[in-house]
Order: C-alpha cells, then structure tokens, then sequence
C-alpha cells in the first residue's frame, strides 16, 4: 500500500532544506503508468540506449521485506536524456508491475505507451519513441546518477504524485 503524501505538502514542510537532503525533479515527466501515486527507496541505474539492465533490474524483486511491512523500490533510469531510443516498453513494464515495484523513473523514452497505462506500476519517462534500444549489455547500476540536473542516490526516497517528483535522503512519509 502507497504512504499517503501530497509532493506539494512535502515541498511546504521541506523547501528550505539543503541539497541533496531534498530536492524536486523538473516538471518535464509524463507519467505513463496506470499508478500515478507512488514512491520507495530509489535503485539507480545509468544506460544510454541499451536497455539490458533496465530489463535485468525489473525482473528481479522490487520490493524489500522489513519487520513492519513490504516495501516498494523505484528505479531510477539514467538513459542521458536520449529520445531516440525507448528504454522500456509493455514486456519490461509488465515485469516491473508483476515483481512489485512501486515506479520507474526514466530520463529517457517509454514505447507501447498503451499496454503501460494499464500496468499496476507507477511510470515516468521524457516522451513515447517506438524505436527499441540495441543491446549492448553496457551501464553501470547502484550509481549515483543525475536526472535532468538532479543528483539521485541508490537508498535516497523518491516520491512522486500528480503535481510532480520529490527526491529525499531519507523516507519522509
């Protein structure tokens, strides 16, 4: 079950705090996914046109086993901004979905936009390209990375609703 949050409240009570304690993505994400709410501990990834990893990472577990309860990780996809290859398409979103993860966050391209409105997982990316990417078996995962100017950490917490993407050190909710 999703925390309940609002990102515009998280923002009211966060707004002063330092970089990287807190920091809101750019609002330049569609959200692709049939679960617009979402959030959990981030995985990173770095992958520039190949999504080999991108698939390893969503066919494992999303999710960690803690005394009080399951919780949901969200990938965080370093695709360098690239809109000439779609990182994710209905195959790896429907592992994502049905391994419980919470979200992916690509800066990069979605495809098969259709099959991922219906997914039980929350999705973000630039844009909708139909062009799959090459498999190259290249990227480096647990990194820190940047997204659109935004430095994201494996173990920082995102959280992502309607209004936008927020980006904690530590869980906020």
């Amino acid at each position: 079950m999703t925390p309940s949050f609002a990102t515009c409240d998280l923002c009211d009570a966060h707004k002063g705090d330092a970089a990287p304690e807190f920091q809101v993505l750019p609002p330049v994400f569609r959200d692709f996914g049939g679960t617009h709410r979402f959030c959990g501990p981030v995985v990173t990834l770095k992958c520039f046109e190949d999504n080999t990893l991108v698939k390893a990472a969503l066919d494992l577990p999303g999710f960690e086993e803690t005394a009080a309860a399951r919780i949901a990780k969200v990938l965080v996809v370093d695709g360098g901004g690239s809109l000439r290859r779609a990182l994710l398409g209905g195959n790896i979103g429907a592992a994502a979905a049905r391994n419980g993860w919470a979200g992916v966050v690509i800066d990069g391209c979605v495809r098969d936009v259709a099959e991922l409105a219906l997914l039980d997982v929350g999705i973000r990316a630039l844009a909708s390209m139909p062009l799959p990417t090459e498999k190259r078996n290249e990227g480096q995962m647990n990194i820190p990375v940047q997204i659109q100017g935004v430095w994201v950490r494996p173990g920082d917490w995102l959280y992502a609703d309607e209004d936008g993407m927020v980006i904690s050190a530590s869980p906020l909710v």
